[in-house]
């Protein structure tokens, strides 16, 4: 019952103050964010490069409120993506973009953040990588969807997000698994109404294997968004009885989380990719990594109490 809590939390400015005072908490969020800026991140995606994984890298900052602070965005994307073209490492990473942060829920936000976006998956395609966009709370999704249809149309290596516990995600993964997305499926980490949303865990693991063999029986390229061994094992299975090569689907999980599997998955062979990020407002991510695991949470409060 922790979760729907700090996900509430997750939007609470009192609690935003709270937490970013407590004495532990740096210490906890260096575990889940790579760092502040540009040049923290850099040396981290090198060495998670040279030890086989690859990288998707996501710039922190949803609740914008202005179009300046949506260029801001944009720019610090097109910053990183400079830095990884001069260290030659765009094959290796890619770019993950919420487009709360590119300015969506602002006024002509959906064409706003099409607006934005635009150039960052154009300059990501110049150096050889590209763009996932992330699912967010479900009123956001039909913009998200139409956003990356007409982003296909000119770079069709453009990825998308599916969240397993709402209902819509099995209806959405047949259309986008034809259509021969890159579809990177997650549990959810959003807290949804239940008219919308599965709310029983067990049931949302249900609907990730079913939309998992959606995906790998299609036609695009699935990403496993997981740290759950089992759907991991299901995952492989699938891939296996899909006919599926070592390199025509991958594996995706947090920084700083069941690294150890991480590097055994590269090891095996499989495409590893490690969700990174980074930047200064990292507080609603923060919180939903807390959200998704109560063992991040004792983490995080042990952390407070020894340093208290």
């Amino acid at each position: 019952m922790l979760g729907p809590v700090i996900l509430a939390a997750s939007r609470s400015d009192k609690m935003r103050r709270f937490v970013s005072a407590a004495p532990g908490t740096k210490q906890v969020v260096a575990r889940f964010i790579a760092g502040e800026s540009v040049d923290d991140v850099v040396p981290i995606v090198q060495e998670l490069s040279d030890r086989g994984l690859e990288v998707t890298l996501d710039v922190v900052g949803e609740d914008i409120t202005t179009v300046e602070q949506s260029h801001a965005a944009r720019d610090a994307y097109l910053e990183l993506i400079g830095r990884l073209k001069e260290l030659g490492l765009g094959e290796r990473a890619e770019m993950s973009v919420k487009l709360s942060m590119f300015g969506q829920s602002l006024e002509n936000g959906h064409e706003l953040a099409l607006a934005n976006v635009r150039p960052v998956v154009a300059a990501a395609a110049e150096i050889g990588t590209t763009v996932t966009l992330d699912a967010e709370d479900h009123t956001t999704l039909d913009s998200m969807f139409a956003i990356h249809e007409e982003l296909r149309k000119t770079h069709p290596q453009t990825g998308c997000v599916i969240q397993a516990y709402l209902f819509r995600t099995e209806d959405d993964a047949r259309r986008l698994a034809a259509n021969g997305s890159r579809v990177r499926i997650v549990k959810g980490a959003y807290k949804e109404p239940a008219s919308v949303a599965i709310q029983d865990k067990p049931e949302i693991d249900k609907a990730y294997v079913r939309i998992m063999r959606i995906l790998m029986d299609g036609e695009g390229y699935p990403m496993i968004g997981s740290h759950d061994p089992r759907l991991i094992a299901v995952g492989q299975e699938l891939a296996r009885r899909a006919g599926r090569k070592l390199d025509e689907y991958e594996f995706q999980m947090l920084y700083g989380i069941r690294s150890e599997e991480q590097h055994r998955l590269a090891a095996e062979g499989h495409r590893m990719r490690v969700y990174t990020a980074y930047g200064t407002d990292w507080y609603g991510y923060f919180m939903r990594r807390l959200a998704e695991k109560p063992a991040n949470l004792l983490f995080f409060v042990r952390s407070i109490l020894t340093k208290g």
